[in-house]
């Protein structure tokens, strides 16, 4: 959510901010019903203030032998008025609120306005590999090497699902052991939430109320606000931890992590490149969230984007990061890298990490501060999240970088001693 008393103070500022995100905005009547809803409060305070006094004259009056019924009807005349008037600030207040938590997060400064065409490469590891044999996509590798069943996946739940089958199942368990062994070794809290939230969660992390059709409501959809959703990221959940709360500035920063399935409503298409695992409803993930002082947040996402890329490497897998024009970040984010791995098949990279800071946008909406030592005063914290990492694109990627010319798969060496030491997947 963005600070009210910055859209006071500079409007334009703002307005062409969220244009670089191709989101128009006029804030005329916002600005009107703040206006308004200011001058009713200090007069209502007014009139407050006067029955107060009023009222505390009664009894003296009463004692002298005054005559107060008048003093009474007009009291009540007063009461009314300031019932009137506590009504439509109530009004102004959820127009303001509406408006302002429908408007998007503004960019880093220094990010190009527009969509993935000004998207910029900013590190290559590594470089595509150049098979001397004919190779396969991972769609075949994973079949014929036993590992995905994406025909019962289907039979199962539809479309969008797979089921990870002997060798499949503990490659997936063995990467995301090896993801938690990372996180642990950089000192990160590990958390296993609930895998359904309540729609404050949605709203906290700043993907409800526009984007409440993409996740699975488990209760029908009557009343969403006291509904209940399956998670579409574990960020969901962490970035709403400590909602409400003030948390002491030596606790900064905060560094968790968790593993979650992720339940999407967005469909696998007809693409080829979103056959198999590229993109489904249900996938496995582990994710990263930082609650850092403002001071610090900048360190706190090179940290997260180091650890990202420090994975696929460790992995062995050739990839590139991108720093993401306005308009390509989600509207919750003002910054957001992805680390994206070649995959061979499709000679395209597929994203298997994005690593973004939303400085106070979602603090502001869930209502996460800290207590600065030296002022006594309160501030919103700054929350970033990084995935590390999505398995249902790192998994496509290993099997097609590392196939040999006999079907067979190469494990990573990060990876046997997850596997008792399996060097090759073969059939």
């Amino acid at each position: 959510m963005l600070d009210l008393n910055l859209i006071r103070q500079n409007p334009q500022f703002v307005a062409e901010a969220l244009l670089k995100k191709g989101h128009v905005v006029d804030f005329t009547e916002l600005l009107s019903w703040d206006q308004a809803k200011r001058a009713k409060l200090q007069e209502i305070e007014a009139l407050k203030a006067k029955r107060n006094k009023v009222s505390a004259e009664i009894p003296k009056l009463k004692k002298a032998g005054q005559p107060v019924d008048g003093i009474f009807q007009e009291m009540r005349a007063l009461g009314d008025e300031i019932t009137a008037g506590d009504k439509l600030i109530a009004e102004l207040d959820g127009k303001i609120f509406d408006f302002i938590t429908r408007l998007p997060n503004m960019p880093d400064p220094d990010l190009l306005a527009g969509e993935k065409e000004n998207n910029a490469v900013v590190k290559v590891f590594g470089e595509p590999i150049q098979f001397d044999f004919k190779m396969k996509n991972h769609v075949d590798l994973c079949v014929e090497n036993g590992l995905i069943d994406y025909e019962r996946g289907v039979k199962l739940s539809g479309n969008g699902f797979w089921i990870y089958r002997n060798l499949g199942a503990r490659l997936e368990w063995a990467l995301l052991n090896f993801f938690i062994d990372e996180h642990l070794a950089d000192g990160y809290e590990f958390i296993l939430p609930p895998h359904q939230l309540g729609y404050n969660c949605g709203f906290g992390a700043g993907q409800f109320p526009k984007f409440a059709d993409e996740v699975y409501w488990l209760e029908g959809e009557a009343d969403r606000k006291d509904n209940r959703f399956m998670l579409p990221t574990a960020e969901t959940a962490l970035v709403n931890m400590f909602s409400g709360e003030i948390l002491d500035e030596s606790a900064l920063p905060m560094k968790f992590f968790a593993y979650t399935p992720c339940y999407r409503k967005e469909a696998g298409s007809y693409r080829s490149e979103e056959r198999g695992m590229i993109r489904g409803h249900q996938f496995n993930k582990v994710e990263m969230v930082q609650y850092a002082h403002p001071a610090h947040s900048a360190k706190a996402f090179d940290e997260l984007v180091e650890k990202a890329c420090r994975l696929v490497e460790k992995l062995g897998l050739h990839y590139r990061l991108s720093k993401l024009a306005a308009g390509d970040c989600s509207a919750s984010m003002a910054r957001t890298y992805d680390i994206e791995v070649w995959i061979p098949s499709m000679g395209i990279y597929k994203e298997v990490s994005s690593v973004s800071n939303a400085n106070d946008y979602q603090a502001r909406r869930n209502n996460t501060r800290f207590r600065d030592t030296s002022t006594g005063k309160t501030a919103f914290v700054h929350t970033l999240n990084g995935s590390g990492l999505a398995t249902s694109r790192v998994i496509p990627a290993i099997v097609e970088q590392y196939q040999n010319a006999d079907g067979s798969i190469t494990v990573p060496e990060v990876l046997r001693k997850y596997l008792g030491g399996l060097e090759v997947i073969k059939k």
